[in-house]
C-alpha cells in the first residue's frame, strides 16, 4: 500500500505518531462493526481527502490482518468497499465537484451521491442500510467539533450513528504534511490561496496568503500548505461573528414600535452573568446594573441582561445569540479554576472553536498563583483558540479576555468591576477597543398621578418621540409613579417632558434632580 509505504519512509516523527492513532482507530471501528455497518462522508476538502486515503490503507492493513497473509496482500488485490456518500450542493466550488467525481474514480470509490441537506439525507441513508457509524473528516478547531471525542455518538434530534473521527487530534500542519508526504491529489483550490472550503458564498482565498506585487492588478495568492499560522485556516471563511455594521440592528423602542437605534450612532452591548447562585437567589447580583450604568455613560444602549447556569451548553448557547446581534457581549461570573468555572469553554462553543493552551497567559498566572496550583498544567490558561486577544494594562495583574466581539471580564465585586472598567477605557484611547459615543440625556418626571391616569397620554407621546425611550417605573410599592426620557438629544428630551406636562393640569408633575 504506496500510503503506508510513504510514511515508514518518513523522516516526520509526529506525523508518523499521528498517521499510527488515525489507523488504529479505523482498524478499531472495522472490528467493531461489518463492512456493511460503516460509511465514509466525503467532499472533496482537504481533510476530507486526507480521510479517504487513511481508510484505504487502513482497510488494506484491516485485509492484511484479517487474511493472515504476512504482508503479501499486493495493492492490485485490494478494493476500496466502504460506503462513499458525497452531499452534492449546487452551492459547491466547481473544482470541488470535479475533484470529488474524478478521485472516486482513480481510487474505484462508489459514490452514493444524495442531494439533501446533511440531517436530511443521513435519515434517507440510515433508513435504507444497515449503517451503524461514519468516518467523519472532522479535526479540532472545526466548529462541529466541540464535545467530540474519536468515537462519538450522534447529537439528540439526529439519526442514531456512531461519529468516528479519525483525525479529530490532528493540526491544520500534520493534515498538509500528510498531503505533501504521500503526495496525493487535492482540489486545485489549495493551490490558489484557500486554506478552508466552504461554499461559493461564504470562501474567498486567504488574505494570508496574498503576493503582493505591484507590477499587476490581478491578486495572486500561495499554496495553503504555505500558512505560517494553521490556527487561521478560516481566515478566509465569511464569520457569522463579524462585528455589526452600524445601521443594522433594530431595538424595541418604548414597548410600541421597533426604531433603528443605530441611525443615530447608538451602540449596542449585552451583558450576561454566569452563576447558579444568582438563578437561586443565594446572591445578588451587583455587577450587571454597575455595568450597564458604566455602558450608558459613554453612550453604549444595553439590549439585554441574562442569567445562566454554570453550564457550558447554557453559555454557549446565550453567547451564540447574543453575540451577532450586538457591538459587543460583556460576559462576568464562572471564570477561574473551579469545576464550576466554564464561562471560557462556553464562550469557545459558541465560536465553534477549541480551547488550546496560551503560552503568555499561562506565564500572567504563573507569576500569579504559581505556588498554588496543584498538578502539572493550569487548566485556566487554556483560551478559546485563534480568536483569543489579551487586555493587557498595568494596572491589571492578568489581562483581560476578549474573543472577538465578547469580553470576558473576571471581576467578582463592584470595585474589582471599576477597576477593570477604568482599564477599559484607558485601553480605548490607545486602540479604539470600546468606541466613546455621545452620552445618554435623561429627564425624570415624578407625579402622584394613578398608572390609569397617566397611561393613554403617555402611549400617544411615545408615538411622537419614538426616537427616545420613555419608562414607567415606582421607587417602592406605595411611592409616586417616576416617568423617565432618555435619548441624546438634549432638546428632544426637554421637549418630550414638556409635552407630557402640558397633556395635565400644572403642577401634576415635578423634575427629579
Amino acid at each position: 500500500m504506496e500510503i503506508d509505504k510513504a510514511i515508514r519512509e518518513s523522516d516526520d516523527r509526529r506525523l508518523k505518531t499521528k498517521y499510527n492513532n488515525a489507523i488504529y482507530v479505523i482498524q478499531r471501528a472495522l472490528a467493531l462493526y461489518s463492512i456493511e455497518e460503516v460509511a465514509f462522508s466525503f467532499n472533496g476538502g482537504k481533510d476530507s481527502t486526507v480521510l479517504l486515503h487513511l481508510l484505504r490503507a487502513g482497510y488494506f492493513l484491516h485485509q492484511v490482518e484479517q487474511s493472515d497473509s504476512n504482508g503479501d496482500l499486493t495493492d492490485c488485490d485490494f478494493t476500496f468497499p466502504i460506503r462513499t456518500i458525497y452531499f452534492e450542493s449546487s452551492s459547491a466550488f466547481p473544482e470541488i465537484n470535479s475533484f470529488t467525481y474524478e478521485t472516486a474514480s482513480t481510487y474505484g470509490v462508489l459514490l452514493d451521491i444524495i442531494r439533501l441537506d446533511f440531517k436530511s439525507g443521513l435519515e434517507a441513508l440510515l433508513k435504507a442500510n444497515p449503517i451503524r457509524a461514519i468516518f467523519l473528516g472532522v479535526r479540532i478547531g472545526d466548529p462541529t467539533a466541540v464535545g467530540q471525542e474519536q468515537f462519538s455518538p450522534s447529537s439528540s434530534g439526529w439519526p442514531p450513528f456512531m461519529r468516528v473521527n479519525p483525525i479529530l487530534d490532528w493540526s491544520y500542519r500534520d493534515v498538509w504534511a500528510f498531503l505533501l508526504t504521500c503526495k496525493v491529489r487535492y482540489c486545485s483550490l489549495y493551490d490558489q490561496g484557500y486554506t478552508s472550503i466552504g461554499s461559493i458564498h461564504d470562501t474567498v482565498p486567504n488574505a494570508l496568503l496574498c503576493i503582493k506585487n505591484s507590477d499587476s492588478s490581478k491578486e495572486k495568492f500561495r499554496a495553503a500548505y504555505m500558512l505560517p499560522d494553521g490556527r487561521l485556516e478560516r481566515a478566509g471563511r465569511a464569520k457569522k461573528y463579524s462585528t455589526p455594521v452600524c445601521g443594522r440592528f433594530l431595538a424595541v423602542g418604548n414597548g410600541l414600535k421597533s426604531v433603528d437605534m443605530n441611525e443615530n450612532g447608538i451602540l449596542t452591548a449585552s451583558v450576561i452573568a454566569v452563576g447558579d447562585e444568582l438563578l437561586f437567589g443565594t446572591i445578588e447580583d451587583q455587577l450587571g446594573p454597575s455595568l450597564c450604568r458604566k455602558l450608558c455613560s459613554i453612550g453604549w444602549a444595553v439590549s439585554q441582561i441574562a442569567v445562566v447556569r454554570n453550564d457550558i451548553d447554557s453559555v454557549a448557547d446565550e453567547v451564540e445569540r447574543q453575540k451577532s446581534a450586538n457591538d459587543l457581549v460583556f460576559i462576568y461570573g464562572g471564570v477561574g479554576p473551579l469545576h464550576s468555572d466554564v464561562t471560557v469553554s462556553g464562550v469557545a462553543k459558541a465560536f465553534g472553536v477549541r480551547m488550546a493552551p496560551d503560552e503568555e497567559f499561562e506565564e500572567y498566572l504563573r507569576h500569579l498563583i504559581s505556588d498554588k496550583c496543584t498538578g502539572d498544567r493550569n487548566e485556566m490558561a487554556q483560551l478559546p483558540e485563534g480568536i483569543t486577544e489579551l487586555l493587557h494594562h498595568e494596572k491589571l495583574p492578568v489581562p483581560l479576555i476578549k474573543c472577538l466581539n465578547v469580553i470576558i471580564l473576571t471581576a467578582t465585586n463592584v470595585t474589582e468591576l471599576d477597576g477593570q472598567w477604568d482599564c477599559l477605557i484607558e485601553l480605548t484611547s490607545s486602540s479604539g477597543l470600546l468606541a466613546l459615543a455621545e452620552p445618554f440625556v435623561s429627564k425624570r418626571l415624578r407625579t402622584t398621578q394613578s398608572d390609569v391616569e397617566t397611561a393613554q397620554p403617555l402611549s400617544k407621546l411615545c408615538l411622537e418621540f419614538p426616537d427616545l425611550y420613555i419608562g414607567c417605573y415606582r421607587e417602592s410599592r406605595t411611592g409616586p409613579l417616576v416617568i423617565s426620557f432618555e435619548g441624546k438629544d438634549q432638546s428632544r428630551v426637554e421637549a418630550a417632558a414638556e409635552a407630557h406636562c402640558k397633556k395635565f393640569h400644572p403642577g401634576a408633575f415635578y423634575e427629579i434632580n
